[in-house]
């Protein structure tokens, strides 16, 4: 029998660690549980309500996720948590009974960003192929249906849509800690039911609209601009449910602009970014070639 081991991950919510395992847990889906009876497809979930400190489990492919009560810090239980789950494991007892595993089941999770007005919203669903960002409800309503009805939320101020999550920026009316849970309920029922997320992309012509560029009518520096974001800084800021795109190279001035979208824009961090991360690395790797990075809030 295959020997399966745990390995305790971190997230961005204090309250919550992951116990990843090195071997598939279910076949598909996830699950989400708030109580022992709600567990009831889930002998190991049960064992976990048991503990005292346990107040939610998440149970996907490869890890459970497990949010505890206030009365212990995770540095103080984890250890014991992960023993048992590996014993579990190691007995061959399934983790969720075949019979009633749902099939096709749609995650989503809430994430902190830099930006304190702007929750990432991650999802194991393909949601698009080209990024979409939407200022207000009129662009919404010739994009995305998806945005559309978050905008119906009336603390919703923008909406960005990337391959796999959402960024959504609010108004000051209002605390995450008081709405989150309503805008991760609402996105993921609706892509349960399977509506439309984009119907149509934004059109050309607006100003944060980046896909129209044309690397095949750039000059060397701006293809090797665009190659950089693409490989070094895209994926760094995507994990903070923002983006950043190529805007123009000006050969004369050596200036470089770039266009910050989702939670980049706006957020009181991306200057410091912006200056001590990206102008630094595009200066390292193209010397000579640039004297200044500036950013255009999508």
């Amino acid at each position: 029998m295959e020997n399966i081991k745990i390995q305790i991950q971190e997230t961005n919510n204090n309250s919550i660690i992951k116990f990843v395992s090195n071997t598939i847990l279910i076949n598909g889906g996830s699950f989400e549980f708030n109580n022992i009876d709600e567990a009831k497809s889930s002998p190991l979930t049960q064992q976990l309500f048991y503990l005292p400190f346990v107040k939610k489990v998440f149970v996907t492919a490869n890890f459970i996720a497990i949010q505890r009560f206030d009365i212990v810090e995770w540095s103080d239980v984890q250890e014991e948590v992960k023993e048992q789950i590996e014993a579990y494991l190691n007995s061959g007892s399934s983790v969720i009974k075949e019979q009633e595993e749902k099939k096709d089941a749609i995650e989503v999770y809430a994430e902190v960003t830099p930006n304190p007005a702007v929750m990432k919203f991650g999802t194991n669903k393909a949601l698009t192929q080209t990024d979409v960002e939407l200022k207000n409800i009129e662009e919404a309503s010739k994009s995305s249906p998806l945005a559309q009805a978050l905008f119906s939320f009336p603390f919703v101020k923008e909406v960005f849509i990337s391959e796999n999550y959402v960024s959504v920026s609010k108004y000051d009316v209002v605390e995450w800690n008081e709405v989150y849970q309503d805008i991760r309920t609402f996105i993921r029922q609706y892509l349960h039911d399977g509506k439309t997320i984009i119907s149509n992309l934004p059109t050309e012509e607006k100003k944060n609209e980046v896909k129209t560029v044309k690397i095949e009518n750039l000059d060397e520096t701006s293809t090797k601009i665009i190659e950089i974001l693409d490989e070094y800084i895209k994926p760094a800021v995507a994990s903070d449910g923002g983006n950043i795109a190529f805007h123009n190279y000006d050969k004369e001035t050596k200036k470089v602009s770039v266009i910050l979208q989702g939670a980049c824009s706006g957020c009181p961090s991306s200057t410091i970014t912006l200056k001590n991360g990206i102008e630094t690395m595009l200066k390292e790797m193209l010397p000579n070639q640039i004297n200044e990075v500036i950013a255009i809030n999508g």
